[in-house]
């Protein structure tokens, strides 16, 4: 929670400290591995709430993630190499 914080406060004050500077689009890596149910689902919806104004991307394993995600990239692993998926998260 405190990175996602930090990121968002970063992006805010470089925005208005850079004179028409904006920070349109942000990637948060692997951030949510240690949070507990409540504090993804507390992290999950401030995310929610800043999507109308940024886009934001998700690095992460973290399968309960994945249904609340409306649009996807997924990477799989293959034996031959690594391949995209692109979709919308299924209800």
């Amino acid at each position: 929670m405190a990175s996602i914080s930090l990121a968002l406060g970063l992006a805010d004050s470089i925005q208005a400290r850079a004179g028409g500077i904006r920070i349109d689009s942000m990637f948060i890596d692997e951030g949510f591995g240690s949070l507990d149910e409540k504090a993804l689902e507390n992290a999950v919806s401030i995310l929610d709430e800043i999507r109308g104004n940024r886009m934001v991307g998700i690095i992460s394993h973290v399968g309960e993630l994945q249904s609340r995600i409306p649009q996807k990239i997924e990477v799989i692993k293959t034996g031959t190499g690594s391949s995209i998926r692109q979709g919308k998260a299924q209800p």
